[in-house]
């Protein structure tokens, strides 16, 4: 490297998607440049929220800038969101001029694209990491600048140019990797019982609100053949909560306790009831979304039924969905199919039959490519060191 100290900027935003993995490549990055040697300086640019809480906790920078979306489509919304893109790339352009990184690295999403192109104009290098099977706008249209494309899924790789381009696998939180509790310890934890099926209901980061009411509506059923912990989402969990006390009130005791909500899995604690380490450690049975949130769960060999989201943005999720279930992974239930008579059928074939789940558990763990985290960051340095 050509200073002692590598000054990295650090942007994408919008879900924890895009947020957890930026945390991840940041992490190995401070490890890479440590073993070179030098010290690392970081700081996050994009919208200000939620998620911009977890950089300050872990010692970056924050710095805020207006955030619009990219869409594919026209909208109203465009008239909005379009100045928000402008007044977003006059202050990228402010930050970087003062920070002046190494290397910028984006995840897309949110507040990413405008970065970007302040980055190239300064010509500072650039790399970006598509998650999704199906590229999103912001990193097609950030990968024209980029000096490094990585992906996690091998079908993204055909959509960028090949010479610059990395399929990596996905970079998840390095707190899921380390030492994991035993599926029955798991489960005790989650005050489940140790030596019964469960089954792990995952929205995303933000939860899903037809997918919380799909389960709960179908939950005395659901609870006839498996153990479930539910993750509603923060700001779905008073309506949950609420909707299943109701569907739950007139069910035996026994059938109750076998059913928990929680808001969300802070994945911050490793010894937390609601760590999300734990709940997939548990878990027998996912079902999911099919996000950023697959690659964390293959890392478990956990099989999963995937409900993609029909509006998902350039249809992403559902080509996510249909490159997992191929591998032998899990298996798809498109929100048109997602009725009862299907959804229980699936439910009752998979959680009675511990031999396919086995199988298609090890297709999981197959699916999930190892070092993604370390091999952006060995890339992003070398990319900057002129290598």
């Amino acid at each position: 490297m050509a200073r002692t100290t590598f000054i990295m900027v650090l942007t994408g935003g919008g879900s924890g998607g895009h947020v957890y993995p930026l945390i991840a490549v940041a992490d190995a990055i401070e490890k890479k440049v440590a073993e070179l040697g030098g010290e690392t300086a970081l700081t996050y640019i994009g919208p200000r929220d939620a998620y911009s809480k977890l950089f300050e906790s872990r010692g970056v920078a924050v710095r805020a800038i207006a955030a619009g979306k990219i869409r594919r489509y026209v909208s109203f919304e465009n008239l909005i969101d379009i100045p928000k893109f402008f007044i977003g790339f006059v202050q990228a352009l402010w930050h970087l001029y003062w920070i002046m990184p190494d290397a910028v690295f984006s995840k897309g999403g949110t507040g990413a694209f405008p970065v970007v192109l302040a980055a190239w104009f300064y010509r500072i290098p650039i790399a970006i990491h598509e998650s999704d099977a199906q590229p999103g706008l912001t990193n097609v249209a950030s990968a024209r600048f980029a000096s490094k494309i990585f992906t996690s899924f091998t079908r993204a790789a055909q959509f960028f140019d090949f010479a610059r381009t990395v399929v990596s696998g996905a970079p998840i939180r390095p707190e899921l990797l380390d030492v994991r509790p035993s599926k029955e310890s798991a489960k005790e934890t989650l005050g489940m019982k140790p030596d019964e099926p469960l089954t792990l209901v995952i929205g995303g980061s933000q939860g899903s609100v037809r997918i919380n009411e799909f389960i709960i509506a179908n939950l005395p059923g659901i609870l006839q053949l498996t153990q479930v912990m539910h993750q509603t989402g923060i700001a779905n969990f008073a309506d949950a909560k609420r909707l299943s006390d109701a569907a739950l009130a007139a069910r035996p005791a026994r059938e109750v306790v076998r059913y928990k909500p929680i808001s969300y899995f802070a994945a911050t604690d490793p010894s937390g009831a609601d760590d999300l380490k734990v709940a997939l450690a548990a878990a027998d049975l996912v079902i999911m979304r099919p996000g950023g949130t697959i690659f964390e769960v293959a890392s478990f060999g956990d099989p999963a039924i995937l409900i993609p989201i029909a509006e998902s943005a350039n249809d992403h999720q559902r080509v996510n969905a249909y490159e997992f279930a191929n591998a032998g992974a899990g298996v798809v239930i498109e929100e048109v199919n997602l009725l009862p008579g299907i959804f229980m059928a699936e439910l009752k074939r998979l959680i009675g039959n511990a031999e396919l789940r086995k199988t298609m558990g090890v297709a999981s763990a197959r699916f999930f490519i190892h070092g993604a985290a370390k091999t952006i960051a060995d890339g992003i340095v070398a990319m900057a060191s002129g290598r």
